[in-house]
């Protein structure tokens, strides 16, 4: 008897991540992919949640929703907290009941920046705004059955949607000079390749459950990464490195985001492609 293939069902799959999983789906004949959004299925609704799930009986879960309004979240802190917070707790139950895995996607936000060297995934954590505080509970919730792997990522960006690069090609593209940050570090990361690594974790003849960091190779600051941005396009806007402190926000930005990955790479054996590479690869597309 052929056993039958088995079933991912990626929630949130209008974002840049789950765009990106949409695009590897014909890579991957080994999986029948279900694709939802708030409209097929409202995750922060428990009953909803369990007749789904109890339905389609998905053998992985891909959690890609998440409420990342960052600003926004400081005076919505109870939206926040059921789609960050409370929703991945509803999703761990329903799969575990079936005896299925799930994973869910955080952030590095988690940490709230204070630091100077790569945050491991048993740093301590200390979030400083509402959106990272929401996530961190909704890690808790995911992994509360055992039978969850949270993949915390930061900077994503894509040819999907909007995001820093694209920001920064409309904003570059029409003014002599724009200030960005330079005070913030991290490692963007292409929506593309952690979409690659999630299925390679789906992949993979072992699911090992806990948590795991993903982002691109190496590290940069906000102008860093704009500047490869203006350069590439070769736009003769000046990129001026500015503080913080000169863009006034209702919510804290991590001062240090830089995620170690020895765990994710000697576990599932990816190999992580450079920032600077991976950006070109996006540019190419979006270009």
């Amino acid at each position: 008897m052929v056993k039958s293939k088995h079933t991912i069902l990626v929630t949130g799959s209008n974002g840049q991540l789950g765009n990106e999983l949409k695009r590897l789906q014909h890579e991957y004949p080994e999986f029948d992919f279900i694709f939802t959004d708030s409209s097929d299925l409202d995750i922060t609704n428990k009953e909803s949640v369990h007749k789904y799930i109890n339905r389609v009986k998905p053998d992985i879960t891909i959690n890609c929703a998440a409420y990342t309004a960052v600003d926004d979240a400081e005076t919505n802190a109870s939206d926040a907290m059921l789609l960050n917070g409370e929703a991945p707790g509803f999703l761990a139950d329903a799969t575990s009941q079936i005896g299925k895995k799930l994973i869910h996607i955080s952030t590095d936000y988690v940490f709230g920046g204070s630091g100077n060297t790569p945050f491991k995934e048993n740093s301590p954590t200390n979030p400083n705004s509402v959106y990272g505080k929401t996530k961190l509970i909704g890690e808790a919730n995911a992994m509360k059955m055992g039978n969850a792997i949270v993949l915390r990522t930061a900077w994503l960006y894509s040819s999907f949607g909007n995001n820093f690069v694209k920001t920064i090609k409309r904003l570059a593209s029409s003014n002599y000079e724009i200030k960005v940050v330079f005070d913030q570090i991290g490692s963007p990361t292409w929506a593309h390749d952690l979409a690659q690594a999630v299925l390679a974790i789906c992949s993979a003849p072992n699911f090992t459950t806990g948590i795991y960091h993903y982002t691109n190779e190496g590290v940069c600051s906000w102008y860093d990464f704009a500047l490869e941005i203006v350069n590439w396009y070769n736009y003769s806007c000046s990129v001026i490195p500015v503080e913080t402190s000169s863009f006034p926000r209702p919510a804290n930005r991590p001062a240090y985001s830089v995620l170690n990955k020895n765990l994710i790479k000697s576990t599932y054996g990816l190999a992580i492609p450079h920032w600077k590479k991976s950006l070109q690869c996006c540019l190419k597309e979006i270009e």
